[in-house]
């Protein structure tokens, strides 16, 4: 298997060369399934099972079980990653699907952060501007909240804080604020980043479907919007492992 797209910018830049080909008539079905191969088709959350070997959550019900892969490439560690994969007919035991990994890139995944106040949170967390972009890989599903944000990066040395805080608004358990701070680098050049962030620490929905809001400051005020949200039901830990992973966009 290769271990491709080192970073959230780089699947980007494929998928603008991938939809600027389709301007070209003369190309081939077999240059069609190769550009197709260099763009993930899922969001997945690798995890890790009991003789540890690891299995793709694909969506609330529905498993892959990656045949070329023996162990997690990420460790012990839980991530969100974007993932290119075909399915395979082998056996796939207890899972849903048995499928072969093309190439798979872990995002930047991390828990929730503690509300430290406003004045706190605006000195730690920051307030600078971005804007959150509608894309099938901002979705809130199997206890994540997984969000493609825009914003200007100029100092590719500087690196950029990103922070998911309850609001600890007492009439809305799930409300929740998302927080940057680009500590001073605001120029530059328009660019995308992906995080994702673990819920575990909101109530439990007690298997109800609730309205997650979502908070943030944007290039032209204040924004929100909702997401359906119910708990993860799972065997395995409530609060996994985080790890803060590979992006050629400097975040942390």
């Amino acid at each position: 298997m290769k271990r491709m797209m080192s970073s959230s910018k780089k699947w980007f830049v494929m998928l603008m060369a991938a939809v600027a080909s389709l301007g070209f008539q003369s190309c081939l079905d077999d240059d069609d399934d190769k550009y197709a191969m260099l763009l993930p088709n899922a969001l997945v959350t690798v995890k890790n099972a009991s003789d540890n070997s690891c299995y793709l959550q694909l969506d609330e019900r529905t498993t892959l079980l990656p045949v070329n892969l023996k162990s997690s490439p990420f460790g012990g560690k839980e991530v969100r990653a974007l993932v290119n994969y075909s399915n395979v007919d082998e056996p796939s035991g207890a899972y849903s699907q048995a499928v072969y990994v093309n190439w798979i890139d872990s995002l930047l995944t991390k828990p929730m952060a503690p509300n430290l106040g406003e004045a706190e949170n605006d000195e730690v967390y920051g307030d600078d501007p971005v804007e959150m972009v509608a894309d099938w890989v901002t979705i809130a599903e199997d206890g994540y909240l997984t969000l493609r944000f825009r914003t200007m990066w100029g100092n590719p040395s500087q690196k950029h804080f990103v922070n998911l805080i309850s609001t600890n608004n007492p009439e809305d358990p799930y409300e929740v604020e998302f927080r940057h701070n680009a500590y001073g680098d605001t120029y530059g050049q328009a660019g995308d980043g992906l995080v994702a962030f673990s819920l575990a620490s909101l109530p439990d929905t007690e298997g109800k479907t609730v309205k997650l809001t979502l908070k943030w400051h944007s290039f032209t005020g204040d924004k929100s919007v909702q997401f359906d949200y119910c708990t993860r039901q799972s065997s395995l830990p409530a609060q996994p492992g985080m790890t803060s992973v590979r992006s050629s966009l400097n975040m942390k």
